[in-house]
């Protein structure tokens, strides 16, 4: 009996490694994310957002595609693109080129933006861009990683899955603190709520009474009291 009562709470404490484990796999053994692809019309502008938590690593790439396949790419098709922190702060500009890319650790948290602008032209044009972007585990080159560090197949596994149940474990803290920070936001708005329910309460009970100290008076002056 004892002997099944360690078993269990074994069984318990290793459950969220085990599910910690399982996931990470999962992760790891999905494919890469396809890169974005989108008609861009010249004059016009178009901006992708991307929620990043603190000291992540972030890649993007991005072309223009050209839409014919033996000619040389025309002198229209070129693009403007800015890349910008929360804050407005400018990590990535390139003007009028067909295509780029751009790395960076982030150094705020939240939602940073690209933005991609086509010049205006006559007649206008029509392109296509392709655009990726990565974040986090996805963003390490792990075939130039295995290179530098000449590891085998299977130690290249272990350290994807390694850097994946890190950054699991990190954006559970994340998360953690966000419902900290939400869970403060909501006692802050109940307790204005309360004050503002005592304060109209307050008003009108003050209304009320001047309302009725008016008519006991306009009575009194008229003597119909």
């Amino acid at each position: 009996m004892a002997e099944r009562t360690m078993m269990g709470r074994r069984c318990a404490i290793l459950r969220p490694y085990l599910f910690t484990f399982a996931l990470a796999s999962f992760l790891a053994a999905a494919p890469p994310a396809c890169a974005l692809r989108f008609e861009l019309q010249s004059g016009n502008t178009k901006c992708i957002s991307e929620d990043i938590k603190l000291h992540a690593m972030s890649v993007g790439k991005y072309a223009v595609v050209n839409p014919s396949d033996s000619g040389p790419l025309p002198d229209s098709h070129k693009i403007t693109v800015r890349v910008t922190s929360p804050y407005g702060n400018s990590i990535h500009y390139a003007d009028l080129v067909d295509s780029g890319n751009y790395a960076f650790t982030s150094n705020e948290e939240g939602d940073y933006l690209a933005c991609l602008w086509a010049p205006d032209h006559k007649p206008p044009a029509t392109m296509v861009v392709e655009f990726e972007w990565r974040t986090g585990v996805t963003a390490k080159d792990w075939p130039n990683v295995a290179k530098k560090g000449q590891i085998d197949v299977m130690e290249l596994e272990l350290k994807k899955l390694e850097d994946t149940v890190k950054s699991i474990h990190d954006e559970m803290f994340y998360l953690r603190e966000r419902e900290e920070q939400m869970q403060d936001m909501n006692r802050s708005t109940n307790s204005r709520m309360a004050w503002l329910s005592f304060l109209s309460l307050a008003v009108c009970l003050s209304v009320a009474g001047l309302q009725l100290w008016h008519l006991k008076t306009f009575f009194e002056r008229k003597k119909l009291l």
